[in-house]
């Protein structure tokens, strides 16, 4: 049964139509699961959010509050994922759910006892960050577990889409439980959420599932900050990984600093309609899970690199320089609805490129590795890019002074062409790196100059693993080919 699953997923794989969801039955009930989770959170993150403004009537007190779920989840995820992996998949997935269950717990408690201080607020949503940390490497490593290699675009699509639901569906849900049931309720109801998720991974069973390998002989154990370590470096050893790596922080580096203007922009030039931006928010949400169901269904580019760097062109293109270029509510929410649908395709081949590409008792530390590097640029660029746009851009905009000279015509003087100017050189950038990106040789053809290490299942891994990855056999039988920069023989991945 197995093999015939292999099969049909081969088949998918190759354009076919015949088995184009066949063997994703286990991973469809963890994805219903985490789903829920999602959702139960995004609603409580609101609550949190009304819950805050409402005590304090401070824009502060709501940034620290984002900055606490962003920060421990952000930099616990290289330690997170070295953890990862000295443990099985599904106890790593049941340790970030269970974690998850109990701090809700813990604070449905404290509601229900004497109600919750803002400072419980601040740690309870430090801990729910500390918890997520774990649940990205898990899933990561997890994912190909689930299904075969064919149906890996696939299935990360679909937790891209429910990563979107989330995002547009929790607030709006989380907006009708503040006004009609309380914050009581809402916790209760992320409690079950949790308990949902926990009870799908409990029941399903993940092939090659087995825990980490034998520690060699003749030493202990590295330090749990060693393997995090290593995570980065193993990233860094082949010159196909380390491009697409620094081609993906830097677009996300520059992305983020355009988006960060998104929302104020919008306020701005709509005059302070609140209506405007809840349109170009729900805009948003439509295009990510438009995106990844569509991307569920198409399974992806066949030249993974190459499509995700056109992805990112285009959502540049359309997000950013478009975005910041249009001139009313329509003309923002069609540019970023395309932008949104094209980031599942973006994120989805990402990883399916790491899961295809790492030996499967490395996932954990560099998918570890790639959540910090790809997202400890967020609170960087947040907390840069308000300043610039109230103290250079806003100002310059309004004078004509400046890059303004040049830019003044495309995105006018009124308040918010800063902020768009922000938008458009963003999005200038974003483009410049893809297509520089797309002339490297290392990143275009990566799935030719690093093959994958793992066949259609994970016991195949271990035959199938290159000469040169860590832990892998001895083949000296396997000829050097320096025209490869990826061959674990050739003096660049050593001087890489």
């Amino acid at each position: 049964m197995a093999d015939s699953a292999r099969s049909l997923g081969d088949t998918a794989q190759d354009g076919g139509r015949t088995g184009r969801f066949d063997g994703m039955g286990p991973f469809m009930l963890v994805w219903s699961g985490q789903a829920i989770s999602l959702v139960g959170n995004s609603v409580l993150r609101f609550a949190f959010v009304f819950e805050t403004w409402s005590a304090t009537g401070r824009a502060t007190a709501l940034t620290t509050l984002s900055l606490c779920a962003m920060l421990p989840q952000v930099l616990l995820s290289p330690l997170a994922g070295a953890f990862v992996d000295r443990i099985r998949r599904r106890t790593a997935l049941q340790l970030a759910d269970g974690g998850g269950l109990l701090i809700v717990a813990l604070l449905s408690v404290l509601h229900f006892t004497g109600g919750l201080h803002t400072w419980e607020v601040y740690g309870a949503v430090m801990l729910l960050g500390s918890a997520a940390a774990f649940q990205f490497p898990a899933l990561g490593a997890a994912v190909p577990l689930l299904v075969d290699k064919g149906q890996l675009q696939r299935a990360n699509g679909l937790l891209a889409s429910a990563k979107s639901t989330a995002d547009v569906g929790g607030p709006a849900l989380g907006g009708l439980l503040v006004a009609f049931s309380g914050l009581g309720f809402i916790l209760v109801a992320d409690l079950v959420s949790f308990a949902l998720a926990l009870a799908a991974v409990r029941v399903v069973r993940m092939r090659g599932d087995t825990g980490p390998a034998e520690k060699p002989a003749g030493g202990p154990r590295k330090k749990l900050t060693a393997e995090a370590v290593e995570g980065m470096r193993f990233l860094f050893r082949y010159p196909s990984l380390r491009d697409l790596m620094l081609a993906f922080c830097a677009v996300n580096l520059v992305m983020v600093f355009g988006f960060a203007a998104v929302q104020p922009m919008v306020l701005a030039r709509s005059g302070g309609e609140t209506a405007a931006l809840a349109s170009v928010n729900t805009a948003i949400g439509v295009g990510g899970v438009a995106g990844g169901l569509l991307m569920a269904a198409w399974s992806g580019p066949k030249n993974r690199a190459r499509g995700m760097l056109l992805g990112i062109i285009g959502m540049c293109l359309s997000a950013q320089v478009a975005m910041a270029l249009a001139g009313g509510v329509v003309g923002w929410c069609a540019a970023i609805l395309v932008g949104a649908a094209l980031m599942p395709m973006i994120n989805g081949t990402m990883q399916a490129i790491v899961q295809t590409k790492v030996p499967q008792e490395w996932h954990g530390r560099v998918f570890g590795a790639v959540m910090f590097l790809s997202q400890i640029s967020v609170p960087l660029a947040t907390a840069v890019s308000g300043p610039l746009a109230d103290h250079v851009f806003e100002p310059q905009a309004a004078d004509g002074a400046g890059i303004f000279v040049v830019l003044g015509p495309l995105v006018g003087d009124g308040p918010g062409s800063g902020m768009a100017a922000m938008l458009l050189i963003a999005g200038l950038c974003g483009i410049a790196v893809g297509v520089l990106s797309m002339t490297r040789r290392t990143v275009r053809e990566i799935d030719t100059l690093l093959p994958d290490v793992a066949g259609d299942s994970p016991d195949t891994a271990e035959d199938s693993a290159r000469p040169g990855d860590p832990g892998a056999p001895e083949h000296p039988d396997v000829p050097d080919n320096t025209d490869n920069p990826d061959n674990p023989g050739s003096k660049e991945l050593v001087e890489g």
